[in-house]
């Protein structure tokens, strides 16, 4: 696609003050219902999505789905995605069938030759939206492109009103690089099940296709093993700082790789050999050299662990690894780590990892390493991908390894390490490689970035999310939006639409969606945000406020501000609510806590504790179930311990009511905000 037609700032002006009437933020004065429909139809640019698509020809043909809307799909695994994603905020039916044509249809037939195996084509008329693929990897992809399409309202897990319509014409599309990558380090911190899996919901809307697990580090291992039973139960007991760590059952990471499988990501493992071993060291003293176990580490220091090269056991030790972890997963790689083995000897390093490699053939599966596996003294095994961490353009490690016909992954980590900080002030991350603002992350060629590495010969990009200094499910979110759907676009648009002007309007678009979502984000002041708050958010300053005070002097709090309970009992935020009907409610308080110490409050009459977070620079979110009465209903937290409560930022009405689908829907336009901006 040219970059004319990405779309004009007035075009995307326009859309941005339509979404924020839609949603209720704007005064909309007599425009009806039938008006705005129009409005969103004329300001809606076809190829305003992330990542930017290949081709974009607009026509003036739009589609709003109806309440008899139907989807037809070729694949029950994509059309039951779509079907999932649509169902809870526009409160349709959508009736889901195998093969033929529906309102919305998704073929396996009929698309452009050149959309491969994971691109696709859609096209959108009056009469319907149809997206045609080779493949169900290319059909999630234009389901992905069609769900930015709608408005964001369109992500809600409760009925909105709508309407639900999409910009007319067709886009062709496929990625530029096969392999489109995040990592979660789950080692330093330990990230349970559902967190790993709202992490690949969020991925998904950009097209990231690979999600690369770090299960095993110094701070703790992350996974079971069969044949080393304490690698988990001991190794996983701790992490950075000394918390209670954690690991994966092997039906967990089963369960990961299926919730993953499902939405087309497919997950890498890592177990880091030989060094940053120290977790497997204290767990088996037999794998160090000396033959004593070390104690176990809380720190953030590396290079100082290495497996013992010269021993026998420790090669039947990687064997059993490689079995293991080969029989539950499905996917094409397996990960051997090999960075910053400085307690390693380079002889000592070549053995173990000649040894290493073909044991990751034997079972299938095509070596991953970090770009250390490219030393000259370290053989070529089929398929054998590097990835480059590095900070400079050029690397004798990986024009080695390619010369000998490896693969690169390119994750620079001055450009698309996602654990460093945006600027010296924002509150997470680390700076050793750089500070990296959206822009940094955006600015780089995966395709000619590395002198003597040619596009042919990179497979990806891969953006890490390293944890030393990210604890929570907030952490993951601020650090990695917006820098991730950044990454996402150089692994997926081609190199002729790249435009940083373009990008960081269709970026900001991006914000009303993270919204409703519920993803955290950083607003980083490079881009121009479309701000409105989700349906169903309070903010803490606009409530009624007895014993505290509005502040603004931490980073991180949504809206204006949040509220400082004064350090004494009794002070409360008195949320005020209205509901269509009665029924129990799903509700979310965002708060921060400046100890590790819990806080008690009592929220609508029962008392709850609420974690510390460590840092009021560390919002955490605390979610209950509440009963809600047809009409106004008063929610007040007050603060019931005698040094006061923890910050309060805000409360979400998640879900109203989670029974039938007939009580859903009648809440459709009726839950109002109505937070009373009261001052003490």
């Amino acid at each position: 696609m040219g970059r004319s037609r990405i779309g004009t700032l007035a075009t995307r002006t326009l859309l941005a003050g339509v979404l924020l009437a839609a949603l209720g933020t704007l005064p909309t004065g007599s425009a009806g219902a039938g008006g705005l429909v129009a409005s969103v139809s004329a300001a809606q640019a076809l190829g305003d999505v992330i990542p930017a698509p290949v081709s974009v020809q607009a026509a003036a043909t739009p589609y709003t789905l109806a309440a008899d809307a139907t989807i037809a799909s070729d694949d029950a695994g994509v059309g039951g995605y779509l079907a999932g994603l649509l169902r809870p905020s526009t409160g349709y039916a959508l009736p889901l069938r195998s093969g033929g044509q529906g309102s919305v249809s998704l073929l396996l037939s009929g698309a452009d030759p050149s959309v491969g195996e994971q691109g696709y084509q859609l096209d959108v008329a009056t009469s319907g939206v149809t997206i045609r693929a080779r493949t169900a990897a290319g059909l999630f992809n234009g389901v992905q492109t069609l769900r930015q399409l709608l408005p964001p309202q369109v992500e809600s897990a409760s009925v909105r009103p709508g309407p639900w319509t999409v910009p007319g014409g067709r886009i062709v599309d496929h990625p530029r690089f096969a392999y489109r990558g995040t990592m979660l380090d789950v080692a330093r911190h330990f990230h349970p099940v559902a967190t790993v899996k709202r992490h690949i919901d969020r991925i998904a809307l950009y097209k990231i296709n690979y999600l690369h697990l770090h299960l095993s580090d110094d701070q703790g291992w992350r996974i079971v093993v069969d044949s080393w039973p304490r690698l988990a139960t001991y190794g996983g007991s701790t992490q950075v700082g000394g918390g209670p760590g954690g690991y994966y059952t092997k039906a967990q990471y089963r369960e990961i790789v299926a919730y993953a499988a499902q939405r087309h990501i497919t997950v890498v493992p890592e177990i880091d050999v030989p060094g940053h071993t120290n977790a497997a060291l204290a767990s088996y003293a037999e794998l160090n050299c000396d033959g004593v176990a070390p104690p176990l580490y809380t720190g953030t220091g590396v290079g100082f662990s290495s497996l013992c090269a010269t021993k026998e056991v420790t090669y039947t030790f990687v064997a059993d690894l490689v079995r293991e972890l080969a029989e539950l997963t499905p996917g094409p790689y397996l990960h051997i780590g090999g960075d910053e083995a400085d307690a390693t000897p380079d002889a000592q390093y070549a053995t173990f990892m000649n040894r290493v490699q073909p044991m990751v053939a034997g079972r299938g599966k095509a070596v991953v390493g970090w770009h250390q596996i490219g030393a000259p003294a370290v053989q070529h095994s089929p398929g054998r991908v590097a990835q480059y961490w590095g900070t400079t353009t050029s690397d004798s490690l990986i024009t080695n390894a390619v010369a000998k016909g490896a693969k690169v992954i390119m994750s620079p980590a001055n450009k698309a390490y996602l654990d460093m900080k945006y600027t010296a002030s924002t509150p997470l991350g680390q700076d050793w490689a750089a500070l990296i603002e959206v822009k940094t992350a955006y600015e780089w060629n995966p395709g000619s970035h590395l002198s003597g590495v040619p596009a042919s010969a990179v497979l990806g990009v891969e953006a890490p999310l390293w944890t030393e200094t990210l604890v929570t499910e907030e952490h993951i979110e601020y650090m990695a939006f917006p820098r991730l759907p950044a990454i996402a676009e150089l692994g997926w648009s081609p190199w002729s639409t790249h435009s940083w002007t373009a990008f960081r309007a269709r970026l900001g678009a991006q914000a009303p969606r993270w919204a409703v979502m519920g993803v955290g984000f950083y607003r980083s002041p490079q881009v121009s945000w479309a701000s409105t708050p989700p349906q169903g958010r309070h903010e803490a300053e606009n409530a009624v406020i007895s014993r505290g005070v509005v502040e603004s002097n931490h980073a991180g709090y949504s809206g204006t501000g949040f509220v400082n309970y004064d350090n004494a009992t009794g002070g409360y935020v008195e949320f005020t609510v209205t509901a269509a009907t009665t029924g129990p409610a799903t509700v979310r308080l965002r708060y921060a806590n400046g100890t590790t110490a819990n806080r008690r409050m009592n929220v609508a009459g029962t008392v709850h504790d609420f974690p510390g977070t460590g840092a009021w620079t560390t919002w955490q979110t605390k979610t209950l179930t509440l009963p809600l009465n047809a009409g106004s209903n008063v929610i007040r937290a007050t603060a019931t311990t005698p040094n006061g409560g923890p910050n309060l930022d805000y409360l979400d009405l998640i879900v109203a009511y989670s029974n039938s689908a007939p009580q859903v829907t009648a809440l459709r336009d009726k839950i109002e905000l109505r937070d009373r901006a009261n001052r003490r």
